[in-house]
């Protein structure tokens, strides 16, 4: 099963993807390269931290 995450890009969209590149390799940063559906643009994403209510 595909686990997704939610990722904000460079623009600040905030969006789902189930494709995080290399997400444990923690020596590489948080940063990925991930088409936005926003922007159609590959962009630089971040995962967001969600809160817990």
């Amino acid at each position: 099963m595909m686990e997704h995450t939610v990722v904000r890009c460079a623009e600040g969209h905030v969006f789902s993807t189930a494709s995080f590149p290399m997400q444990k390799a923690e020596r590489l940063g948080p940063g990925r390269l991930v088409r936005c559906p926003r922007c159609a643009r590959l962009r630089s994403v971040v995962p967001v931290a969600l809160e817990k209510r």
